[in-house]
């Protein structure tokens, strides 16, 4: 008995004790020195850090409007992508599980997107707004993309969209194609019109697919980074920094490591909070089939 015991414990360490050691290293270690070099003053290269109590998090609220400009943007920035990406997510989706010859071509042209990282595709969409549409003219094509804030923000809105909602389609799918047809089958035989079993059976059955999409839309959109800093650099005079991009410069650019924790703390507990908020609303409206 004692013997077996002990095997159980280790075949579970053998499976479970990796992951545990790299989760421990990688995530929860660097958090911890995070939280500690929060309440320092440190630069990031000296050998001791100078403790100085709750001074970052005091100066971050009272005296650091470019933080605070960032929070807005990326909440404002956050509210749209999650929206858009998700709507976009969900057509795509619910085209492409029609009998259409193409749609696994298609399928695969949405996807695409997703797998180019940000700092290149950040690039090339910048390439596409300051030298493409310029040359295809036009009220629409001919506007400063990346010349004025409120064309920048929509600008980093729509290259978010067409990046992840290729990939958001792709769960959408998965639990479109879970749905019982006989479901949507009895709503058409009771009268139901297409819109009517979209929202009264469709949308329902696929709440768990929008509860993991809506989590990760959150999770993108507030981590903004590498798409923000190759297509506008926070510009036009960080009317488009982010939260991410403003910790970045905090912590490497100005060399204020301590300072830059201490927003990287709170930027966690605000992301952590509207996150376990989400999937509790969303997992409440679940039903099973």
């Amino acid at each position: 008995m004692h013997q077996k015991r002990v095997l159980n414990r280790l075949t579970g360490f053998i499976f479970v004790g990796p992951a545990a050691i790299f989760f421990f290293l990688i995530v929860a270690i660097p958090f911890l020195l995070g939280l500690y070099y929060s309440f320092t003053s440190w630069n990031g290269i000296s050998r001791h850090a100078e403790g100085i109590g709750l001074r970052n998090y005091i100066h971050i609220f009272t005296k650091d409007p470019d933080f605070i400009h960032s929070f807005w943007f990326t909440a404002k920035f956050t509210l749209l992508g999650v929206i858009l990406t998700n709507i976009v997510g969900f057509i795509l989706a619910y085209l492409l599980t029609r009998p259409l010859r193409t749609r696994n071509f298609m399928r695969t042209v949405f996807f695409m997107p997703h797998v180019i990282g940000g700092l290149l595709l950040g690039f090339i969409w910048q390439f596409i707004f300051v030298k493409g549409f310029s040359s295809i003219g036009g009220p629409f094509f001919g506007l400063p993309w990346l010349g004025t804030a409120s064309t920048s923000f929509w600008a980093i809105v729509i290259v978010f969209v067409w990046q992840n909602s290729g990939y958001l389609m792709v769960i959408y799918i998965s639990s479109l194609n879970a749905i019982p047809k006989s479901l949507i089958e009895a709503a058409q035989v009771d009268g139901a019109s297409r819109g009517q079993v979209l929202r009264r059976v469709i949308v329902p059955m696929v709440m768990p697919g929008i509860t993991v999409c809506l989590f990760l839309a959150i999770s993108w959109s507030f981590k903004l980074f590498d798409l923000n800093l190759s297509l506008t650099k926070g510009g036009p005079f960080k009317a488009t920094e982010s939260v991410a991009l403003n910790i970045y410069n905090e912590a490497f650019n100005i060399s204020r490591f301590g300072m830059g924790s201490a927003k990287a703390i709170i930027f966690f507990l605000v992301v952590a909070l509207i996150s376990i908020l989400q999937v509790r609303a969303t997992k409440s409206r679940e039903v099973e089939a």
